[in-house]
């Protein structure tokens, strides 16, 4: 029986970091192109120092101070895209209700993202995360990051499966890539639609349980 697992950001919850940082800093992200290089500045590709955040390794005011350090941007500044992202985050309607259709009383979904923990708090607390997946992973929570095959590792014994028994949504193709290369079946997500067009065409719909 395949267990699937989605990522959160993009996936499961909407996320348009030009949009936000031309909410939260219109003085600079003053038109798309502006905000196409903030958002490189600022979060380097989930790299660098937001890796870091994502892993649990640096505090949300160290952020703040390294982005400035990092950037020029005024600490103050900093603090309101770091504060601001999480609040960005809302349900994707037609992905919500795919999981609503996947998820059998005998077999839950699972969920496996890169999320810092104060981020994580903050989604389960405001979302219903928990009627949704029977079980997910937060990086924050254990200092692993997508797409370390450590992070992968960790998650199939978390979840209880062979790598082999995953299938995988996230909408970062160097995550699927890496999720295969554990074993794992895994997708570009683009929407719901093509989700369900994926699992029905590796023959994984309607989903038993």
């Amino acid at each position: 029986m395949k267990q699937i697992v989605f990522d959160f950001a993009g996936v499961v919850f909407s996320w348009q970091p030009r949009a936000l940082l031309q909410r939260v800093m219109p003085r600079h992200a003053t038109d798309e192109a502006s905000a196409r290089h903030w958002v490189g500045q600022i979060f380097e590709d989930f790299g660098g120092d937001w890796a870091e955040f994502d892993r649990g390794t640096v505090s949300p005011d160290d952020l703040v101070g390294r982005i400035a350090r990092r950037t020029g941007l005024a600490e103050a500044d900093a603090r309101a895209v770091v504060q601001a992202v999480p609040l960005d985050f809302q349900p994707i309607a037609g992905t919500v209700d795919l999981l609503q259709r996947l998820r059998r009383p005998q077999r839950p979904l699972f969920f496996l993202s890169n999320m810092p923990a104060p981020y994580a708090d903050h989604l389960d607390q405001h979302h219903p995360v928990g009627e949704w997946f029977g079980d997910g992973v937060y990086s924050g929570r254990v200092q692993h990051i997508k797409p370390e095959p450590a992070m992968f590792a960790l998650a199939a014994r978390r979840f209880g499966a062979a790598p082999a028994d995953l299938v995988f949504f996230d909408d970062v193709p160097g995550n699927v890539a890496a999720a295969q290369a554990a074993g794992w079946s895994a997708f570009i997500f683009t929407d719901a639609a093509q989700a369900e067009r994926d699992l029905r065409q590796a023959g994984w719909w309607p989903a038993p349980g």
